[in-house]
Parts: structure tokens; C-alpha cells; sequence
């Protein structure tokens, strides 16, 4: 089981001294990816599900994971997640690539519909669309990353007769992850990504995920060429990570857990944070 960071381009977290000192000293401390997310806007006021206020600033994580990659050399670099419906799937497809070729190949794109519909009505989703654009916008992008001559066609992406290159470093594009607890994500995870991407608050809501996902690959055929699905996972509620629960997560099979330094207010908690839980078994 490796060990990931989550979160550190919001708040008192994103200053560019503070993010390259801080993805610096993970990278040494053995933390072996680096994870963002994605708001490009939230609602005001907030609403109950929204998962930070209107003001807390947060940064674009394509744009943030760029600055990693050019003060860190191993980590991989991860959304957790994008919010793929918001995006041009084109657009974002060439974004991708440009960070893993810049990246030597360190991109896994973390991607889940969303669901707060402030936040898609501003950039023009309809809510009840999101799932249907997310599994079309995932097709869309391995085209352009993959096929000799690239090529869609559907209700919300449709090209033909373009290209577009840099393509990823990996033949078959950047590992994908997929996000969400419902039984829709996880079918979606069995079927499209290279590994699922969640969060709970112990070992027990992973079994729960887990056992979603057993089911899901009861009822779709995964594709041979994706692979065994990784499982990432991260703990919150509360957000420190015991060693029992760090050897019980690496047990249930977790390929890369993930510790969040909340609140970040204060970056040198953070980095406190960090020493913690670096030497978790794993």
C-alpha cells in the first residue's frame, strides 16, 4: 500500500512557497502521489452539501498539479477528483496530455460526475445530465488520446477528422480513477477506469465501497485490457490515521490511502500532519 497527500491546493495551503516546500518534503518523506481537487465555482451562501464555503480559495488542479510536477520528480500527480461534466472534453483532453508529457507520465485523472447544481448551472450542465456526459466525455478523450484517427459521436461530444498530439506518455493514455459511493459510480469505475477513487471514516465504510464494487463486477463485464481495478481510499471524520487502521486499510486490499491535513489553516500543521503519518504501516 502506498501513501498519497489529498487537498493542499485550498486555503492557507496554496501560496507558491508553501506548495513547493510542502510537496517537496512529502516527496521526501516516501508520500508517492499528490492529490487535488476541483470547485470551479461554489455556491453562495452555502448549501448544506457543499463541501467548503463560497470564500475558501481554492485552486484549478490542472493549473496547481503543473506547479507540482516542476518542483517534485516522483510523485504521482492526482485529481481526486476533476469534475468531468464541467469540462470540454476536447479541451480537457489536451490539458491532460500536456501535464503528463510535462510530468514524464505521473497523471492519474481522478474524475466523478459532481452534484452540486449551483456549480454545474454556472457553466451550463443540467444536473440530470451529468452522468450521461461523464461516461461520453470519458470516451471522447481515450479517442483522442489512443486512436490513430480520432473520432466521436455522440449527444454531448462530437468530433472527426482532427487530432491532436502530444499524446500521454502511456499507450493507452493516463490511468483513470473513478470517484462516487453510489452504484452507478461504482459500475462506472468496473467498466471505464484503471481504479475507483472514494472516502469514509474507517475500515468499515471501505468493506461497504468495496462490497458495491463486487456487486457492480457481478453485473458488467470489465475490460480485459484495463487491468485489476486499484483501489484508492482516504480517511475522513476523523482524518488522522492510527496504525491499525493503516494495517487494516493495506488487509482490505487498498493500493493507495490517502491522509488529508485538515483544516489547513496553518501550513506548518500541515507539514506536521505529514511527518505523522509517514511512517504508517503499510
Amino acid at each position: 500500500m502506498e501513501l498519497g497527500v489529498y487537498g493542499l491546493s485550498a486555503k492557507a495551503t496554496l501560496g507558491s512557497a508553501d506548495t513547493s516546500r510542502l510537496a517537496r518534503r512529502a516527496e521526501e518523506l516516501g508520500y508517492r502521489s499528490w492529490w487535488v481537487g476541483d470547485h470551479v465555482v461554489l455556491p453562495s451562501p452555502r448549501v448544506p452539501d457543499s463541501p467548503m464555503a463560497p470564500t475558501d480559495p481554492i485552486l484549478d488542479p490542472l493549473v496547481h498539479l503543473s506547479y507540482v510536477a516542476a518542483v517534485t520528480e516522483r510523485m504521482e500527480l492526482g485529481t481526486g477528483i476533476l469534475i468531468l461534466p464541467q469540462r470540454n472534453p476536447v479541451v480537457l483532453a489536451k490539458q491532460v496530455a500536456s501535464l503528463d508529457v510535462l510530468s514524464e507520465g505521473r497523471v492519474l485523472l481522478g474524475v466523478a460526475p459532481g452534484y452540486l447544481e449551483p456549480e454545474m448551472a454556472a457553466v451550463g450542465v443540467r444536473l440530470s445530465e451529468r452522468g450521461g456526459r461523464t461516461d461520453e466525455y470519458l470516451d471522447a478523450m481515450r479517442q483522442l488520446w489512443t486512436e490513430p484517427e480520432p473520432a466521436f459521436h455522440g449527444r454531448y461530444a462530437n468530433f472527426e477528422r482532427v487530432d491532436a498530439h502530444p499524446r500521454p506518455v502511456r499507450p493507452d493514455g493516463p490511468r483513470i480513477m473513478i470517484g462516487g459511493h453510489s452504484p452507478a459510480a461504482y459500475q462506472r469505475a468496473v467498466l471505464k477506469g484503471h481504479g475507483w477513487i472514494g472516502n469514509g471514516s474507517s475500515p468499515e465504510d471501505l468493506v461497504t465501497h468495496l462490497e458495491g464494487l463486487r456487486k457492480a463486477a457481478a453485473t458488467v463485464s470489465r475490460p480485459a485490457q484495463l487491468g485489476r481495478l486499484e483501489i484508492n481510499f482516504m480517511q475522513i471524520n476523523p482524518v488522522e490515521v492510527d496504525a491499525d487502521n493503516a494495517l487494516r486499510y493495506a488487509e482490505l486490499g487498498v493500493d493507495r490511502l490517502l491522509v488529508y491535513p485538515l483544516p489547513l489553516e496553518d501550513p506548518v500543521e500541515v507539514d506536521a500532519f505529514l511527518e505523522m503519518h509517514a511512517d504508517l504501516p503499510r
